[in-house]
């Protein structure tokens, strides 16, 4: 039975798609410079040599040129594979790698799969969100994947968020099984929790 707090994410969900769907494409270029560069900035502050990213729907912060980046940098990029499960299996990447469709329409990387315990050895996991709160709450998009993989981890590295400006919200529904993020990457910053 859904609660209370289902039927706010869900509303708030349907906001934010729409929101991303009327932004134009110099908005998008201008956020994806903006990400990019804060990316950089963040993986390089923390030295990180092997990450976790996801590719990016059309309709989301464009995290494709960071990740060609960090390819050509020497940096380790595991993607995620979404199963039937629930859970997300790895596989690294390649410069000029295939992408494919996966079960849920989104962008994955095609590769070898690691297992879900490949997470475990990465420096920095990077990832999705419809929007974030002021605390750290991540709204996801709702299948749970990230909250599964990231709740299962027992050292888990910081965790960042990659959103729009504008979505950092100030009153995100939570819920116990959502897991909050260590910080947020948008194109105007970078802000820590």
């Amino acid at each position: 039975m859904p609660t209370p707090a289902d039927h706010q994410k869900r509303a708030l969900r349907a906001e934010l798609r729409e929101r991303r769907q009327n932004l134009t494409a110099n908005e998008r270029d201008k956020a994806t410079i903006g990400v990019t560069n804060n990316l950089v900035s963040l993986v390089t502050g923390l030295d990180a040599r092997s990450i976790s990213c996801y590719l990016s729907s059309p309709t989301e912060p464009d995290t494709r040129p960071f990740v060609n980046w960090a390819l050509a940098n020497d940096i380790r990029v595991l993607f995620p594979v979404s199963r039937e499960d629930g859970l997300l299996d790895w596989t690294v990447g390649t410069e000029g790698e295939e992408e494919q469709q996966g079960l849920h329409g989104m962008p994955e990387a095609v590769g070898e799969p690691l297992g879900p315990i490949a997470i475990n050895d990465v420096d920095l996991i990077i990832v999705p969100a419809a929007a974030i709160g002021p605390d750290g709450t991540r709204l996801g998009w709702g299948r749970g994947y990230y909250d599964k993989t990231l709740g299962s981890m027992e050292n888990c590295p910081p965790v960042y968020a990659v959103v729009y400006d504008s979505e950092i919200q100030p009153d995100i529904p939570r819920e116990r099984h959502d897991q909050p993020v260590n910080g947020v990457v948008t194109p105007s910053r970078i802000l820590d929790f």
